[in-house]
């Protein structure tokens, strides 16, 4: 069973869904045992930063993430989840999970595209990712699929290792992280029709070794 966690962080309906489509079990919970027992955890959100932490810690789902990845438990971050598995966040100055070490930074409001224009915040539609490394999760991902984003902050780790795909908008960010058990996409796994479903199902079959 995968449990999606449930931190009253958003778009955990369409998350369940997409997981139902592909053929697998889950549950969308905050229930610590429930949690503990699941074979996989799927860590997704929307929102900001600080108010997302204090739920996280209210209801003891900082510990339990932190345990399952100790424990060497499947563990899929998706758009806020993967910003707030790194170690501090610019949004509301927030101290985050730690899971990985690094910083989540805020877009330039007054950058500029290649062409000229005015970068608009947040970054939000369809773009591409660029893969920097293998990666069971992204396997049959072609340079021509696109991914749904929409946020004003980005992960920034620290290990450039935990850096497994890129995305350029104004500025070329980490759209793909990742280390040992835990693998996280600042786009929108859910919202990105096939190669979205794509890599859910290979997240779905993935033993970390």
């Amino acid at each position: 069973m995968i449990a999606i966690i449930d931190y009253d962080a958003g778009n955990l309906a369409s998350v369940k869904r997409a997981v139902a489509h592909i053929g697998c079990d889950c549950r969308v919970t905050n229930d610590l045992d429930r949690i503990a027992a699941a074979d996989r955890i799927i860590f997704p959100g929307v929102g900001a930063a600080g108010t997302a932490m204090q739920s996280l810690r209210k209801l003891g789902l900082d510990r339990a993430l932190k345990a399952a990845y100790q424990a060497g438990k499947p563990i899929l971050g998706i758009c806020l989840g993967t910003q707030i598995v790194l170690s501090h966040s610019r949004e509301n100055d927030t101290a985050c999970l730690g899971l990985l070490k690094g910083e989540v930074d805020a877009f330039d409001r007054h950058a500029r595209l290649p062409d000229g224009g005015q970068l608009k915040i947040p970054h939000m539609g369809w773009n591409h990712i660029q893969r920097l490394k293998p990666h069971p999760i992204l396997a049959d991902i072609g340079p021509e699929d696109e991914f749904y984003f929409v946020h004003s902050f980005y992960p920034s780790p620290e290990d450039p290792d935990h850096l497994l795909a890129t995305t350029t908008y104004g500025i070329t960010f980490a759209s793909v992280i990742g280390c040992r058990n835990l693998v996280a996409t600042q786009f929108h796994l859910e919202k990105s029709g096939r190669p979205g479903l794509t890599m859910l199902k290979n997240f779905c079959t993935w033993s970390p070794s």
